[in-house]
């Protein structure tokens, strides 16, 4: 793609960077055949391509955002799946996340709409705050229906009806501290708790802790660790990811002076494709620019991880057909497809593959919040291709998957490590309990 910038324009390493982007894109149209927003809704604008062309415009001419392109860049899942498809390695990752950046700098969204952004950035990312959301959120709950019918608080009945209806008490494991290695110690890694996760779903971390530290690893929570910041990221609020991610440099890097990390494990892929990029987002920070690097060099899914160990039979065989779901932080935003399945296999699941699994399930994030009606239809459309495999139950490595397509379906969903936990000396998974599943 040819490109018009400035010497001037050029100074600023955002837009250079950007500039390098655009013109890596050949207009080949590889992209849209594998947009959920293309393939939803058919508006060439809504799909990769059509986005760039508005960026390109809009950076170029070093003007303000304006309503056309924040309703289309709004509409983007950034689920990276034209990534994967591109065959020229246009970065739309790092193009999109400047769009979304320039938006927030110089457009003023209508006031229901700041509101809204400003919520979900102050409560979702601190796990105190979001419980205490959800628990009011159940009060309120009967009036999600009147809500979702006024066009400015449509976002907010969405939330009442994805908050569950309850919420797991807090658990230890989330709290700072080292949980020692059974016999001798391999390795030594640090976890990641999330924010949204350990409310949601505090289970995860303890198939983790398990399963880790049944395997010889040490796992450190250190204290001081918060949001990995990619919420706020992906809302173009870049001051306060950065802040997050400086936060988890500090914290992690004392724990590699302190005694070594072989890794900093990750449980939701969201938040692994976000800590992986802390290079790049950091890059022009000369204090911090090093150190995010060996951060993100350190990151590892847990699948990612538990494929480089040497596992052991596992105890538990259990006689499951296990539908994967790909989360698309994972596929697309990590390239990692088969760690996570041959795991699976190996701990004894039937694996099966979903159809259309390059595509969203409309979770996104907050994108099941901010766009509801497109997140249902993507969320409905992978529901029936899930259970078009006849699964007993659907594994994921990303809770916000698991509470998307949980609104859709009443086949199982848990998270890839419960599974491998199970199998290999755990716990059976809470919400597993009670079903029909021979072993």
């Amino acid at each position: 793609m040819q490109t018009h910038f400035s010497l001037a324009q050029l100074a600023d390493p955002d837009v250079a960077h950007s500039e390098t982007i655009l013109r890596k894109c050949v207009h080949c149209g590889f992209c849209t055949a594998t947009c959920p927003t293309y393939v939803t809704l058919g508006n060439e604008l809504d799909s990769p391509r059509g986005r760039i062309y508005l960026i390109k415009d809009m950076l170029e001419n070093d003007r303000p955002a304006d309503d056309k392109l924040v309703t289309h860049i709004d509409r983007c899942l950034s689920c990276l799946s034209c990534m994967t498809t591109c065959p020229s390695g246009v970065n739309y990752m790092h193009l999109v996340d400047h769009a979304r950046a320039h938006i927030e700098e110089t457009y003023t969204r209508p006031l229901p709409d700041r509101l809204t952004r400003l919520m979900l950035a102050k409560i979702l990312p601190y796990p105190g705050r979001f419980r205490a959301a959800l628990r009011l959120a159940n009060l309120a709950r009967p009036f999600a229906g009147m809500l979702e019918s006024i066009a400015a608080l449509k976002p907010v009945g969405a939330m009442l009806r994805l908050a569950p209806r309850t919420v797991p008490a807090a658990s230890a494991i989330n709290q700072p501290g080292t949980h020692a290695a059974s016999g001798q110690r391999q390795k030594r890694v640090a976890l990641l708790r999330g924010c949204a996760q350990s409310v949601l779903d505090p289970a995860i971390n303890e198939a983790t802790v398990r399963l880790l530290t049944r395997l010889g690893v040490e796992v450190v929570v250190p204290k001081g660790e918060g949001c990995c910041g990619s919420l706020t990221h992906h809302m173009g609020r870049e001051d306060e990811a950065l802040a997050s991610a400086r936060r988890n440099v500090d914290v992690w890097m004392r724990e590699v002076d302190n005694g070594g990390l072989d890794a900093v494990i990750i449980t939701t892929s969201g938040c692994g494709t976000t800590i992986k990029d802390y290079g790049h987002m950091l890059r022009l920070d000369p204090a911090y620019a090093e150190k995010a690097a060996q951060v993100s060099n350190l990151a590892r899914d847990i699948t990612e991880f538990l494929a480089g160990l040497a596992l052991p039979e596992p105890q538990n065989r259990v006689q499951a057909v296990v539908a994967y779901h790909s989360a698309c932080s994972m596929q697309h935003g990590q390239k990692i497809t088969k760690a996570p399945k041959d795991l699976l296999a190996k701990a004894g699941f039937t694996v099966r593959d979903v159809p259309e699994g390059h595509l969203c399930c409309g979770s996104a994030g907050t994108y099941n919040m901010l766009q509801s009606e497109i997140s249902a239809r993507l969320r409905d459309r992978k529901v029936r291709n899930i259970e078009s495999v006849q699964p007993d139950m659907i594994a994921t490595g990303n809770i916000g998957c698991m509470t998307q397509i949980g609104t859709g379906t009443g086949i199982p969903v848990v998270h890839t490590v419960q599974l491998l936990d199970w199998a290999f000396g755990g716990e059976r998974p809470n919400s597993l309990v009670g079903q029909s599943i021979s072993r």
